[in-house]
């Protein structure tokens, strides 16, 4: 194809910047920001399609739709690929047509990319990153075994996906690639061409197990799949893959191929047995080697992804290794796992021991709320009503009222506010509640972070003045702060957030925002709201004033709620590619004792009394304070132990073999820097080892701390907006405080940052191109005052008001 450029409106223009490139869509317009609609006219490749069991419309080359007028794309004769498949071309394969057209019965609106024939998975990221669009590749193996059964499975490119783990979970034996021959009897593709859309042409249907990577599910990037040939390439996210399959009628099993050895839970099945373990290493100095080869794929304990690579792969590994989640069959459910119930119970003993202080008592409502209580502030369900869950039948019978499934309890609660405030000496009224909600509508759940279900408390206050309502919003805030700084050891910026962004139907909310450097995003990490008296106007909560017993007032309300999130901020900040790193003080193992040392000349003596005093420096420490365990699984070697709590997270590792014994010494690792000490074995250990913990959750906090300040960057130019936002920064900036120059930056800035990654080849395609938000006005505000700056929006001619903190958000 000649270079060109395509016409249309600003936002969905760009250069094509390879041969042979067309795009295809169907004609309805996508809103979804990681895809553009191209309607552009060519000519669709010559086949003669196998004819599924379901009735497809007739494929027609695509319209131009409006904007596009008179543009047309021309294709040049494609050469042959550089190394083709002997006897067959992807001439051979089929589908294509049924494919695009059952996407387009169901209404997905998917780009599709035509492009040269590729060898590679990274040929095509190259090529669509070169276009704008950022996806994650994938891999297909198709295998037969020596029975005839017939397996596919799908995972992310760099995940490894062991034949062995295959077996385990299909019970299928002797499993092998299946031949060009078998590719074209079951599913009509050829070798390279094999992805979940070619199972279309599973006319015969023939039992095909399919197997996908639960890592695909969580994916923030949509999914690059060849279609049926591999000069077509779809960019699809999971929701829409599930919809195709579902539309096939064809089942699958999420499985974790990265925890293969180790974990291998299936949902829906049973999980595949342990890995073999290995024999002892000789002596201390090889079991502590014995990691490092675990790493390497020996015992397929480690992280497979890179955490600076591919952060969203990164994270389902560590939280699924770690044994913080198990994944549900509903999507964007899950299972907590002791391991991060824990921080859980942490978080709730440390905070309701602070609320309870300060006066706030905890109670219960039910979760179902009627539509009647719900619709009765306007603007605070406009704000919740695409999340809301409505129960509307029970079994066969539809009910007469259906209930929501509460998404928050204000209108759950304020009625019976209502009925108990009546006299200025009921208040205030000060409840805090710790519950689970439901907030159903989004395309991309990330545990913890984002979910359809999570656990969390909200309290809700009433005060008869104003300024107490106020000061409490304040209160309740430094708390949250503490949870993050002396639980969890995480900093954050404490500020207000701005009109457009604060909670539906309050006067003003209050935040902790947190910052992950990986991916160069903020988090909001709890909120304070300041309600005003909205929700007593709504509700009718009134009280008497006490000066003029003719008159009624209405209280001023505040409302607060941190949530399960929390984990996930932990995990995000402090995990690296070893895998979770447990704060102290909300590790439920703070220290784990692994004996070394025993070999095949060890006698049964000398073993017991290494074993036993393992036992008896857990007592001790127990005793002394410390969560300690110890490990003495004989069935597991130490350096399979080491990598097992490695991967945990455990903040400190005790090495206890038959020299520590003969010198009283223990050989301690730490988890966050790699640090290893030697600590005297004595009356006085159980406090060295506090100590020393405590000097851990300082050392992780400071570190964190040094990270948040190094990428907030303080910005007085738009040329310097979008490449500091490129660069995995947050942004401090002077604004006007007009909600239209704030929706302006978010759009200039993600404009340009689209620009600027389609221009840099060398970019890592993974990058993030969304534009920035305001996070929050921080409350902590520079020496240097914003008035006397201009407006950060490009184009705003107004001096500004504040520092807001922009960057991009989960």
């Amino acid at each position: 194809m000649r270079g060109g450029r395509l016409l249309g409106p600003p936002h969905a223009c760009f250069s094509l910047l390879s041969n042979s490139v067309s795009c295809l869509s169907s004609s309805r317009a996508s809103h979804r920001s990681i895809t553009r609609h191209l309607g552009v006219r060519h000519h669709l490749p010559s086949s003669s399609p196998r004819t599924p069991s379901y009735s497809t419309s007739p494929v027609t080359p695509v319209t131009p739709t409006r904007g596009y007028s008179g543009t047309k794309i021309h294709t040049q004769n494609k050469s042959p690929p550089a190394s083709s498949l002997p006897h067959m071309s992807i001439e051979d394969c089929r589908g294509f047509h049924e494919v695009k057209a059952l996407l387009q019965e169901l209404g997905l609106d998917i780009p599709i990319v035509h492009h040269d024939e590729k060898a590679t998975v990274e040929e095509v990221l190259d090529l669509l990153h070169k276009m704008g669009i950022h996806a994650a590749g994938t891999k297909t193996l198709f295998l037969k075994s020596k029975k005839g059964e017939l397996v596919m499975a799908t995972a992310f490119k760099s995940t490894p996906t062991d034949l062995k783990f295959i077996q385990k979970v299909t019970n299928a034996k002797d499993l092998r690639f299946a031949s060009s021959e078998v590719l074209q009897e079951c599913l009509a593709v050829v070798q390279g061409c094999v992805t979940p859309f070619a199972l279309i042409n599973n006319i015969e249907k023939r039992p095909i197990t399919l197997l996908i990577d639960r890592s695909l599910e969580a994916s923030t990037l949509p999914l690059a799949f060849c279609l049926c040939r591999n000069d077509y390439t779809a960019v699809i996210t999971f929701e829409e893959l599930k919809k195709y399959l579902e539309k096939l009628g064809h089942a699958y099993k999420l499985v974790d191929f990265g925890a293969a050895s180790a974990d291998a839970a299936v949902t829906g099945g049973a999980a595949a047995p342990a890995p073999k373990p290995k024999k002892a290493p000789a002596d201390a100095a090889a079991a502590a080697a014995a990691p490092a080869s675990a790493q390497s794929g020996e015992t397929k304990l480690g992280i497979a992804a890179k955490r600076e690579e591919n952060f969203s792969a990164w994270y389902i590994d560590v939280i699924t290794k770690a044994e913080m989640i198990e994944y549900y069959d509903v999507s964007g459910c899950y299972i907590i796992r002791p391991w991060a119930y824990y921080v859980w119970k942490c978080v709730q003993r440390f905070l309701g021991g602070k609320i309870e202080k300060l006066g706030v008592e905890d109670c219960y409502f039910p979760m179902f709320v009627s539509r009647n209580c719900l619709e009765r502030e306007k603007d605070h369900i406009e704000g919740f009503a695409p999340e809301v869950a409505w129960v509307t039948r029970a079994g066969d019978t539809e009910l007469e009222q259906p209930v929501a499934v509460r998404p928050t309890s204000e209108t759950v609660m304020y009625p019976y506010y209502a009925k108990w405030i009546r006299s200025h000496r009921d208040l205030p009224v000060r409840l805090n509640m710790w519950n689970n909600v439901i907030r159903w509508e989004f395309s991309h759940p990330t545990p913890f972070i984002r979910t359809r279900e999570f656990l969390w408390q909200e309290g809700h206050c009433a005060w008869a003045k104003a300024e107490e309502c106020a000061k409490e919003v304040l209160d309740i805030l430094e708390c949250y702060a503490s949870v993050y700084e002396q639980l969890l050891a995480v900093p954050v910026v404490r500020g207000r957030k701005t009109e457009k962004e604060k909670f539906a139907g309050g006067d003003y909310t209050t935040t902790v925002e947190t910052f992950i450097e990986a991916v160069g995003r903020g988090c909001q990490g709890a909120t304070s709201h300041n309600l005003g008296q909205n929700f007593g106007k709504m509700f009718d909560i009134r009280f008497q004033d006490p000066e003029n017993n003719e008159q009624t007032l209405i209280p001023w309300q505040n409302s607060w709620g941190l949530s399960t999130r929390v984990i996930g901020v932990m995990i995000m900040v402090h995990g690296d590619n070893r895998g979770m790193v447990m704060p102290p003080r909300v590790a439920s193992t703070q220290v784990i004792i692994i004996p070394v040392g025993i070999t095949k000349d060890t006698t049964e003596e000398a073993r017991q009394e290494l074993l036993a005093s393992c036992r008896r420096l857990e007592s001790e420490l127990c005793e002394g304070g410390v969560r300690a365990k110890c490990d003495l699984r004989d069935n597991y070697s130490p350096g399979w132990r080491f990598n097992h709590w490695e991967v945990k997270g455990v903040p400190l590792r005790v090495e206890l073999g038959p020299r520590e014994l003969a010198e009283r010494s223990l050989a301690v690792a730490v988890r966050h820097s790699g640090a290893r000490h030697s600590v005297v074995w004595d009356a006085q250990t159980p406090t060295a080892v506090a100590a020393l913990l405590e000097d851990v959750h300082a050392q992780m906090y400071a570190r964190a701390k040094e990270t948040m300040e190094t990428h907030r960057v303080r910005v007085t130019e738009w040329a310097e907006f979008v490449p500091t936002l490129n660069r995995k920064c947050l942004i401090l900036a002077p604004w006007c405080g007009a909600m239209e120059c704030e929706d302006q930056v978010k759009k200039d800035s993600a404009e340009e940052s689209k620009a600027a990654q389609a221009q840099e080849t060398r970019e890592d395609a993974r990058a993030p191109s969304m534009g920035a938000k305001t996070l929050c006005i921080p409350f902590e505000q520079p020496e240097d005052p914003a008035e006397g700056h201009g407006c950060i929006c490009k184009g705003c001619t107004k001096p500004a008001t504040t520092w807001v903190l922009f960057g991009r958000s989960y």
